[in-house]
């Protein structure tokens, strides 16, 4: 994701834009030490949290739920877009402390997964939300539209568009000695500079944040509305977790795409100068931190938050050393999973309710 540009009094001028490290013409040095010194801690500890996560989601979704609707699909794809983005850090781990070694194919393959990785993960949390949608809002439709092979289908697709938004990233990026550092980085043509930063600055800001949270506001506020007409004491619950999950999307992904556009758009909020470039550069390095963080997010919020997705996954840790951490881990052996579920009910609202927890 590394596109910026600029301002002079000339015009608009060639500069790649490492997050790494911000290259401007004075030389963003707290920049460059800022992310030597902090940036391999925090990508190391989302890749270890991120890793750890993501592989359980698939373990449980591949050993106990096998696939069997469309939401285990749609989880699934999240949790390989994740991985995706969790397998390109340990490159960006070292490369934030030093010149790129890698090679320029390794350096357009890694800034490809990591691209694909993003917009795939945006793709599919959208897909997950519009699942809900049709399972709560139209729930006789969805009996024939959610089946496992329309989610394979809706997912093959969606890769596919996930290849093509993530293409630039494989094309301009490429190994150039920058201030006498080697780095791996995007550009551009000198023609298309100014459009192709802006075209892609914009198309993240809307896949990565406006056109998810435009999907999220409109179904989950008619799923909420929806669950308040149930007579059941689960849509609290329900409502209060589909709250979490769109104010957490928000709060992690809102400041890095708000950075990029004071970035793009420098000169035209006077922030052209060294020292808001220096403070746009250090701000955009922990903005994209917290926003690949999601990624260790998600299966909290979109799979272990469900009610028989955790059942299993402490049935899983039961079967798998549970006694060793039974004296840390209480929750593990509070109730039985035979008698948990006994208390299922398939009554309409439950069914409602089941398809948000």
């Amino acid at each position: 994701m590394d596109y910026v540009i600029n301002g002079t009094d000339e015009g608009f001028t060639t500069t790649e834009f490492d997050y790494g490290g911000v290259v401007t013409p004075c030389h963003a040095k707290a920049v460059q030490k800022f992310g030597s010194n902090v940036l391999p801690t925090l990508f190391s500890l989302v890749f270890i949290f991120g890793l750890l996560g993501n592989m359980l989601v698939v373990v449980i979704l591949i050993k106990y739920k096998k696939f069997k609707s469309m939401t285990d699909i749609y989880l699934l794809n999240l949790a390989i877009s994740d991985l995706l983005f969790i397998f390109s850090l340990p490159f960006r781990i070292y490369y934030s402390a030093n010149d790129w070694v890698f090679g320029d194919a390794m350096c357009r393959i890694n800034s490809g997964i990591y691209f694909l990785g993003f917009y795939s993960g945006s793709f599919f949390i959208i897909l997950l939300t519009i699942d809900r949608y049709l399972a709560i809002v139209y729930a006789v439709f969805a009996l024939k539209a959610r089946t496992v092979l329309y989610g394979i289908i809706t997912s093959i697709i969606t890769w596919i568009l996930a290849l093509l938004a993530s293409s630039p990233g494989i094309v301009f990026y490429k190994v150039q000695m920058e201030n006498d550092r080697k780095t791996c980085s995007l550009h551009f043509p000198q023609e298309t500079n100014f459009p192709w930063n802006k075209f892609l600055t914009l198309k993240l800001n809307f896949i990565g944040l406006i056109f998810p949270m435009m999907v999220m506001a409109f179904c989950y506020a008619r799923i909420i509305n929806t669950l308040l007409r149930c007579r059941n004491e689960k849509k609290n619950k329900a409502v209060r977790l589909i709250f979490i999950i769109m104010i957490v999307y928000f709060l992690f992904w809102a400041p890095y795409n708000i950075a990029l556009l004071l970035q793009l758009f420098q000169a035209d909020f006077s922030l052209d100068n060294c020292n808001n470039l220096s403070s746009i550069g250090v701000a955009i390095q922990v903005t994209e931190t917290l926003a690949i963080a999601h990624c260790c997010i998600n299966p909290v919020i979109y799979a272990f938050a469900g009610e028989k997705f955790r059942k299993y996954t402490i049935t899983f840790f039961r079967k798998h050393g549970g006694h060793r951490l039974s004296k840390y881990c209480v929750f593990l052996y509070r109730e039985p999973l035979e008698r948990a579920s006994s208390t299922y009910s398939h009554s309409t609202g439950e069914q409602d309710i089941s398809a948000v927890l």
